[in-house]
Parts: C-alpha cells; sequence; structure tokens
C-alpha cells in the first residue's frame, strides 16, 4: 500500500508536490512561527482530540446498543440520533476548519512575488492549494468519523448490508463538509472578484465572523429526533427543510436505506446545494487565479486611517495604555487571532444566550440557580484562556524588533501591562455580560453577592493564566505542538467542570448565610491577592523574551569524578 502511495505521488509533477507540501504546513501563518515550529505534530494533537472524541461516542453507542432487550425500532432511533449528531458535528468541524483557513485557497501578496518570476501555471498553484485544503478537511472528517464511521453501519445494517451502509455513510460525512467549505469557497471568491482589494478584506473580516457565528449557531439551535414518527412529524410541518444537516441526513437514508421513512424531497436538496456549492467554488477560484492575481501586488491591502483617535480612554500610564491599545488593535486587524478567540467567546455567549432563552420560556423571574452559577464562571474561564491562547500568537514578527529595541523600562511594568490587556479584554466584558444577566433574577442581595464572587474569581483566573508569562501579547514568534492540545481539552473538560460545578453548589448554599458568605470572599480575596503578589514578585526579576524555543538538551558522556583520568592512569604506570 506505502509503495503504490509512492508510485503515484512519484508521477506528479515535481512543482505540485512541493508546493502541496508548503501550502499544507502554511495552515499557521509563517510570519508568526518560531524557527523550532512543528506544525505536523500540532496537527496531529487536532486529529487526536477529534480522534478521542469519535471513539467515545462509538463506545458508548457500542455499549448501550448491546442491551439484551434493545428492539430493533429502538437501536434504529440510537443510530438515527447518532447520525444527526455526528453530521452536524462534521459541518461544524469543517466549517470552524474552513474560517481558520479563511483565506488559504485563495493566492496571496506572497504567493504572487515568489511564484509569479517562477515558470509556474496558476493552475499548478491552484491545484497544489486545492490539495492542501482538502487534506486538511480530510483530516477532520476522517478523525471525527473514524470510530462511528465502523459502529453505526454495522449495528445499524448488521452483517449483510455492511458495504452499503458504510459507503453510504462516508459518502455523506465527505459531501457535507464538501458542501460547507464550499459555500465558504464561494462566498470568498465572489466577493474577491466583484470587490477592489482592500474593501474585499475589510468584508472579509466581518464575513469570516459572520460564517462562524452562523456555524455555532446552526450546531447549538438545530433540532435533534429520536424517533421516525417524530422526524416525520418535523417534516409535515416544514422543519426539516431549513437546517442543512437534515438535508444531508436524508440523503443517507437515500443511499442506505436503514430509515423506514421517505425524505426524498430533503434529499433532492442536498443534490442541489452540493451541486451548487461545488460549480460556484470551481468558478470563483478559477475567476481568482485567471483574472484577480494581478490584484494582490496593485492594490494594497489596508489604508492607513485618517485622522487620530482621541476618543479612546486612557487605561493607565503610557506604557499601558499603548501595550493595551497594541492588544487591541492587533486583535482587530489580525483575522487568525480573531476566529481563534471568537470560538472561546461563541462557547461562551452561547452560555448568556442559553440562560436568556430558559428565562424567555419562563416568562417571570427565577432564584439564583446552580446553573446560572456555572455558567458565568464557564464563560469567565472560557474569554481568559482563549485570549491567554492568543496572546502567544503575534500579528508579525516585526512587532517584536520594535517593541524589543524601544524596551525603555523594567520588565515588570511590561508584564503587570499585559495583565491589564486581560482585564480590558477578556475579564471586564464577561463581568458586564454577567451583570446584565443578573437582571433577570431575584432576590437582589443573591445577584450582587454573586458578581463580587465572579469578579474575584475573574482576578485569580487572570493572574493564574499568567504565570510565568515573561512576554508582550501578541509580540512573542508561536511554537505549535509545544503545548499537548489533547491534555489541555481534556483536563478542562474532567478537571474545571466538575470543579465549577461544586464550588457553584457551594456559592448557592452560603448566598443567604452572612457568615458563611464572608468567609467565602475572605478566602477569595486571601487567593487572589496571593497570585498578585506572587506574579508580582516573579515579575522583578523576569526576562522578556520575543522567541519561543525549545529548552536544551545537554548530553553528557556519563565519565564520573571518581574514574581516573588518563594523566592519573600514565602516573601509576
Amino acid at each position: 500500500m506505502r509503495d503504490a502511495l509512492r508510485n503515484v505521488t512519484e508521477r506528479l509533477p515535481m512543482e505540485f508536490r512541493v508546493l502541496y507540501r508548503q501550502f499544507l504546513l502554511r495552515v499557521i501563518d509563517l510570519e508568526s512561527l518560531s524557527i523550532e515550529a512543528d506544525i505536523p505534530r500540532f496537527l496531529g494533537q487536532f486529529a487526536g482530540v477529534l480522534i478521542l472524541i469519535s471513539v467515545l461516542q462509538a463506545v458508548g453507542f457500542l455499549i448501550v446498543s448491546g442491551q439484551p432487550h434493545l428492539t430493533r425500532a429502538a437501536l434504529l432511533g440510537m443510530a438515527m440520533r447518532n447520525e444527526q449528531s455526528f453530521l452536524a458535528g462534521t459541518m461544524l468541524i469543517e466549517g470552524l476548519v474552513a474560517v481558520a483557513t479563511w483565506d488559504k485557497a485563495f493566492p496571496d501578496r506572497r504567493d504572487v512575488m515568489v511564484l509569479g518570476p517562477l515558470p509556474v501555471r496558476p493552475s499548478t498553484i491552484l491545484a497544489a492549494k486545492l490539495a492542501a485544503s482538502a487534506s486538511l478537511q480530510g483530516i477532520a472528517v476522517l478523525a471525527l468519523n473514524c470510530a462511528m464511521g465502523i459502529a453505526e453501519p454495522l449495528l445499524a445494517g448488521g452483517i449483510r448490508h455492511f458495504p452499503r451502509v458504510f459507503a453510504a455513510y462516508w459518502f455523506t460525512a465527505i459531501a457535507a463538509s464538501m458542501f460547507v467549505y464550499g459555500a465558504v469557497l464561494t462566498t470568498q471568491g465572489v466577493t474577491a472578484a466583484l470587490l477592489p482589494r482592500r474593501w474585499f478584506w475589510r468584508l472579509s473580516a466581518v464575513l469570516q465572523l459572520a460564517s462562524f457565528a452562523l456555524f455555532l449557531s446552526a450546531w447549538l439551535f438545530q433540532p435533534s429526533f429520536g424517533t421516525v414518527n417524530e422526524l416525520a412529524k418535523a417534516q409535515q410541518f416544514g422543519l426539516l427543510a431549513r437546517w442543512p444537516g437534515f438535508w444531508f441526513l436524508a440523503l443517507f437514508n437515500q443511499m442506505s436505506g436503514v430509515f423506514p421513512i421517505e425524505l426524498g424531497t430533503l434529499a433532492r436538496f442536498a443534490w442541489i446545494a452540493l451541486g451548487t456549492v461545488i460549480a460556484g467554488a470551481t468558478s470563483s477560484l478559477l475567476l481568482c487565479y485567471m483574472r484577480t492575481m494581478k490584484k494582490t501586488v496593485e492594490q494594497p491591502d489596508l489604508e492607513p486611517t485618517r485622522g487620530h483617535r482621541r476618543w479612546l480612554l486612557p487605561l493607565g500610564g503610557q506604557l499601558k495604555t499603548a501595550i493595551v491599545r497594541f492588544s487591541m488593535h492587533s486583535l482587530a486587524r489580525s483575522r487568525q487571532h480573531r476566529v481563534i478567540y471568537a470560538f472561546f467567546l461563541a462557547i461562551a455567549f452561547s452560555i448568556a444566550v442559553s440562560t436568556l432563552t430558559r428565562v424567555a420560556t419562563s416568562h417571570h423571574m427565577q432564584p439564583v440557580t446552580t446553573e446560572f452559577l456555572v455558567g458565568t464562571l464557564m464563560m469567565m474561564c472560557l474569554a481568559v484562556a482563549g485570549l491567554r491562547s492568543i496572546f502567544s500568537l503575534p500579528v508579525s514578527l516585526k512587532a517584536n524588533w520594535v517593541l524589543q529595541v524601544t524596551q525603555l523600562s523594567p520588565p515588570e511594568h511590561y508584564i503587570a501591562s499585559t495583565r491589564r490587556a486581560m482585564l480590558v479584554l477578556a475579564t471586564i466584558p464577561v463581568w458586564l455580560t454577567a451583570a446584565g444577566l443578573t437582571l433577570c433574577f431575584r432576590p437582589w442581595h443573591q445577584a450582587l453577592e454573586h458578581l463580587l464572587v465572579l469578579a474575584l474569581a475573574a482576578s485569580i483566573m487572570t493572574d493564574a493564566a499568567l504565570i510565568g508569562i515573561s512576554k508582550i501579547p501578541f509580540a512573542c514568534s508561536y511554537l505549535p505542538g509545544k503545548s499537548n492540545v489533547q491534555y489541555m481539552f481534556w483536563a478542562f473538560a474532567a478537571g474545571f467542570t466538575p470543579l465549577a460545578m461544586r464550588f457553584s453548589r457551594y456559592e448557592q448554599s452560603v448566598l443567604d448565610d452572612p457568615m458563611s458568605y464572608a468567609a467565602l470572599v475572605a478566602i477569595l480575596i486571601v487567593a487572589a491577592a496571593e497570585l498578585w503578589l506572587f506574579n508580582r514578585r516573579q515579575a522583578r526579576s523576569a526576562v522578556l523574551y520575543y522567541e519561543e524555543v525549545e529548552p536544551e538538551a545537554i548530553t553528557t558522556l556519563g565519565i564520573g569524578a571518581s574514574q581516573p583520568t588518563s594523566r592519573d592512569a600514565s602516573a601509576s604506570l
């Protein structure tokens, strides 16, 4: 198998193979990478998280389906719910990958200036970029469905119909991912071809965030149906036609014939949508590569802003104000930073939306519940963790040199400015959102008491996230693969979530007990002060760094001091 794959790749043109390798490794902007960056390891960690999710869900499905009294109808209902879940998850992951690699399929200024003078055809560049994007999309689809793509066809179709259901499952998953990615490419290509380049980049930021919000909202609010009767009733009311995920569920049913329900109309929607986005993406890409590649050099990406923005308030001293504003501008102008931070904020504010939805459906004020307390703590943790994760990803390494040569103040002032940026961009917006949500709860004193606890918890989270940080936000090169994404993901899911639930239950129990509440606040104040003082002491002896490097590994020969040297040996002779 490996030899056959090698023979196929060796028959491809050399230009295509070189460009494909480079484009695949440019998932993250090269200007933000450390010289020791390990991008394949980063991609492997990304795939590892998805594989673990798929394996856990497949094991749960196998355990539940192995019950002795489970009927065939109940098994099909479980398979239908799992298929809905995995189609929605596949479309979400593909949408997030497409948004994260927003402009990677289109030529940029570097491609035109480097590859333009070389004898490389635009069609070769286009094919290499599409192949690299397809490889990344394929990694996501394969990793997320690797386990369930075998378990569900085996249980739903049996040994006899396993090949048919297996082929239908994977064709549907690939078709759903192609629909999402093709829709993103079509939107980008049409706007890039019709608008001047500088207008396209300004509108591109809005479209990128809007696409991200659309994909996440569709995943959060898409309904799920566990029985064939529920699905048929929803089809009669026209509910299924509003969600593209059910179009591809109908396509899976049409190809596999597993579920005893007719969804032919929705399956036609899937075929039409798939053909439309493929045609739109192909035509827009060809148009951009054949006619508008010169715009990347002839027209500037951004124009300088005229005038001064005097409406910005000072955020401390001159250094703190400068670094906070630098962080704000970096977050506002960088598409990559916005998408990563938007992922955390979208999950955080989806908790706020769900809280408002429950209050709106109840039509009356509610007492402070444990779910609300847990939700606000999760919002704060996600906001702090999200901003901390993008602090290590610079806008450009040129900013490192500017800040490095102008370092006139002690390092502790820069580290204090980093903390101020964290407070302004993460904790304060989330705290204000939680304060707005408390208007839906009564009594007032419980809501105000929780806001005080949340403010102290935000201070603790901020200082805990900045332990050992001796750099300026967005001004240090990035070393992908250094942190283990799998451990961080599952540590948050299995560590912080149960801790937040226990803390929220205890907080709810002391809201009406003044002495216990005062003790809780005192403990939080002491913890927040200790962390703040610890970081301040560490900052006094810290040295700012602007380059992420792997720690040096020193290998010794293992020659101990007790062993005789050559001079001693000769003397003894």
